[in-house]
């Protein structure tokens, strides 16, 4: 492997004005300096070009500095400065500018330790009601909050304790008597504890089984990568019950979010490509080679259920078989989801559906032709930046679907209005090509405007897919560690703990506690499911008088 090296920005308007100074005089130590890192950049890039694995993604990556889709950024990229904030009335409540944010957003405080050990320690001489020592006269009474000193240790991801028990053997019969160990040390290896850290490892953290594997094996705990598979295998037959529940709750839901993303399965692509569930019955229907990681995200009463599944389904069809479990006489869901057809579900019952389109997605498309035509997409990105603030501004003051529906209806839809009468105008009147960049942005606008719109339409409707952009991250980070999945099980395996800890995130709910429980009352769980969940798993435990493992 190559060794690292520094990236070095070359302006070419520097260079040529280099050029001009060495033609007149020998250049300084500052430009020669200059000179050699252009001369190094151009060798590095010629030897990247003749490395067969090099692709036109990486040559970009390494070209084109990191790219950010905030306005102001975008816009000062392509030469053309952002509204100042003064110059347009800002939403209500919204912070003035040039205000300096509230301290105190640094450093994080002992609440944020939510998984710490918490010790309370008593004061060695003194207690409530007792005489002051240094004025003699006044009592000292305990204060409502504590001094707090918060200590932070390493550890081993996984750790293991060899029980030494004494044997004796009887040197006439022969009988051999054995110490016995300690209370809670079973026959099992690898605890519950053990297989919850594993999996979080692999399918919380995209740590791949060898890595896991090399890092304890420095730490003197050998843990070879086919133990560490066949301990969540094995775990995941005990969880499915949990998994089954999760979706079964989440076609309850009242607003969906779905998105797929590419993910590799060996097995299925070494096999002879077949054709999805329900793909007989459509014309003209192909053999699907493609494989996939959908991701939905459904949300219910502040409650947030995470579903993965992968194979050679689409969004749309594993959505379908999540809404065939929802109960009858439910109101219409909610669905948000970008404009490719294969995210919208096919039913064989009839289910009404209100659509939504992201507007994320779609704002994406001005921000790709930025540099093109920045006039325009000035225009259009900063509407897009005013009904954020909007939406900021509601969740901050934390409305009702009713009440934010109110909200963005008298503040975004004059600002609605106003962006869809100008992209109208721009074919109107002839000043955009429709089969430019901006006129293609422009139509995809057009085209499905009224889905765009549907946060103005509808209570509870959401702006954008990004939830679910930031749930499929977990798949995603699993692809890029460890490329695939060997066979449809680990698939089905992957998809199980991913659901199980991304669902723990979404909800607040410390995931290693959770998966410790589940597998601790493996029984309970077969037995009634819907009373382990993440958000209510504490107070079954609770009632059954067992403490939660602490953190």
């Amino acid at each position: 492997m190559k060794p690292g090296r520094e990236v070095i920005e070359v302006n070419f308007g520097e260079l040529t004005a280099l050029l001009e100074r060495a033609r007149q005089e020998p250049l300084g130590d500052a430009d020669c300096e200059r000179l050699q890192g252009a001369i190094q950049a151009l060798n590095y890039l010629i030897e990247m070009i003749g490395e067969k694995d090099t692709t036109i993604s990486r040559l970009r990556a390494l070209l084109a500095k990191p790219s950010t889709e905030k306005t102001r950024k975008v816009l000062e990229k392509a030469g053309v400065g952002a509204t100042p904030p003064g110059s347009s009335s800002p939403p209500p409540g919204a912070t003035p500018s040039g205000q300096k944010p509230k301290p105190g957003h640094g450093r994080n405080g002992a609440a944020a330790y939510r998984g710490a050990e918490r010790v309370k320690i008593a004061h060695p001489s003194l207690k409530s009601g007792d005489r002051c020592p240094r004025c003699l006269k006044g009592k000292v009474y305990e204060q409502k909050e504590p001094a707090r000193r918060i200590r932070v240790v390493g550890q081993a991801p996984l750790a293991a304790t060899v029980y030494e028990l004494e044997r004796l053997r009887c040197n006439l019969c022969g009988d051999v008597f054995e110490a016995e160990a300690p209370e809670g040390v079973g026959e099992k290896k690898y605890d519950e504890t053990a297989a919850a850290m594993i999996g979080l490892l692999r399918y919380g953290s995209g740590v791949p089984w060898y890595r896991l594997e090399g890092l304890e094996a420095s730490l003197g705990i050998p843990l070879p990568a086919a133990t560490q598979w066949e301990v969540v295998a094995e775990v995941a037959e005990g969880l499915r019950p949990a998994g089954e529940e999760l979706i079964r709750q989440a076609a309850q839901g009242e607003v969906f979010y779905n998105d797929d993303t590419s993910m590799k399965i060996l097995a299925l692509a070494r096999a002879s490509p077949q054709r999805a569930e329900g793909e007989e019955a459509a014309s003209n229907a192909r053999e699907r080679t493609g494989q996939f990681t959908s991701g939905i995200v459904s949300t219910r009463q502040g409650q947030q259920v995470a579903l993965f599944f992968t194979g050679r389904r689409h969004a749309g069809e594993n959505f379908a078989r999540v809404l065939a479990q929802r109960a009858a006489g439910l109101p219409p869901p909610i669905q948000m989801c970008d404009a490719l057809s294969r995210n919208l579900p096919k039913l064989s019952k009839p289910l009404e559906i209100l659509v939504g389109h992201c507007n994320a997605h779609a704002r994406r498309r001005y921000v790709e032709v930025v540099p093109s035509f920045p006039q325009e997409c000035r225009y259009v990105l900063e509407s897009f930046a005013a009904i954020y603030r909007y939406d900021a501004e509601a969740e901050a003051r934390a409305l009702s679907p009713e009440a934010r529906l109110q909200f963005h209806q008298e503040h975004s839809g004059p600002v609605m209005e106003k962006l869809h009468a100008w992209l109208h105008a721009q074919f109107d009147a002839r000043k955009v090509e429709p089969n430019s960049g901006l006129g293609s942005a422009i139509a995809y606008c057009l085209k499905y405007w009224p889905r765009l719109t549907l946060f103005l339409q509808q209570a509870g409707a959401p702006l954008d897919s990004n939830i679910v952009e930031r749930a499929l991250k977990k798949a995603i980070l699993h692809r890029k560690n460890s490329l695939f999945y060997r066979t449809e099980k680990g698939a089905e395996v992957g998809d199980l703990f991913m659901s199980l800890i991304h669902t723990c995130g979404l909800n607040n709910i410390n995931p290693f506690d959770y998966l410790t429980e589940l597998q601790k009352h493996a029984t309970e769980l077969a037995q009634n499911a819907a009373a382990w969940m993440p958000w209510n798993y504490r107070e079954t435990l609770q009632q059954a008088g067992t403490s939660p493992h602490p953190s």
